[in-house]
């Protein structure tokens, strides 16, 4: 090599194209541009095949990613439905978690939703507009009645704080919250048997609508502590 070329850096040859990436944004644009919804199936595996000029494995290695990130699921016999929206410009930040020590799992979960749950009340009273507080308050009242007549609020629990997330106007606070509490949905519904779960932490969730009606944060902040002090105390009960 010439002397005057040594001290020249070094060209790096272009790295080979990545099919399944390239197939990942073509679908995603797909679906973007078909307008596709949460619930709906996707084209059939010989469509894409066909439609992208890739191979079965490609496809496969791209639908198994798409799973990964619980935005679509495959049904033996039917094909594959979107679960949740997909575009070009989506981010997908999946949840990961070994459940074979679920009490301790279940108490990592709790010191995250503290931070997470407390912040997005606190957005909540800061941000609902009256047409929030009405949806709010309906399924409070929703929760009420039922736990009145069963002894447990059920689906209703879940109703009430998704519609509190909706008022904080920031999708990531429900997007995330809504994921932690679905990981552990057969835990949720009836943790340890226990159809009593965390019932003494009912009469909080009146005076969390209360503080966020108010619009009072710190009010609000105590709260979301309270009912989730409650539920780790039941965690910890119920499984000595």
């Amino acid at each position: 090599m010439p002397a005057e070329m040594q001290d020249r850096p070094i060209i790096a040859p272009l790295p080979p194209l990545d099919r399944a990436a390239q197939v990942i944004e073509a679908l995603a644009s797909y679906i973007d541009g078909a307008n596709l919804k949460a619930g709906d199936r996707l084209p059939a595996e010989r469509e894409l095949m066909a439609a992208l000029a890739v191979g079965r494995s490609t496809i496969r290695e791209v639908i198994s990613h798409f799973q990964a990130l619980g935005v679509m699921e495959t049904r033996k016999g039917s094909g594959t439905y979107l679960l949740k929206p997909v575009s070009t410009g989506t981010i997908h930040m999946p949840l990961s978690l070994d459940t074979t020590h679920l009490r301790d799992v279940l108490l990592q979960t709790l010191e995250v939703r503290r931070g997470i749950e407390c912040e997005a009340n606190m957005v909540a009273a800061r941000r609902r507009t009256l047409k929030d507080l009405v949806t709010i308050e309906h399924r409070l009242n929703e929760m009420e009645r039922v736990h009145m007549s069963e002894g447990t609020a059920g689906p209703q629990d879940l109703a009430f704080h998704l519609a509190i997330y909706d008022a904080t106007h920031n999708p990531l606070f429900k997007q995330i919250l809504e994921q932690m509490r679905q990981s552990f949905w057969r835990f949720w519904d009836k943790p340890f048997d226990r159809s009593d779960f965390a019932r003494r932490s009912f009469p909080f969730h009146r005076t969390l609508f209360n503080a966020i009606a108010a619009q009072d944060t710190e009010a609000a902040r105590r709260e979301t502590l309270k009912i989730l002090d409650v539920v780790e105390e039941d965690i910890k009960e119920m499984s000595k």
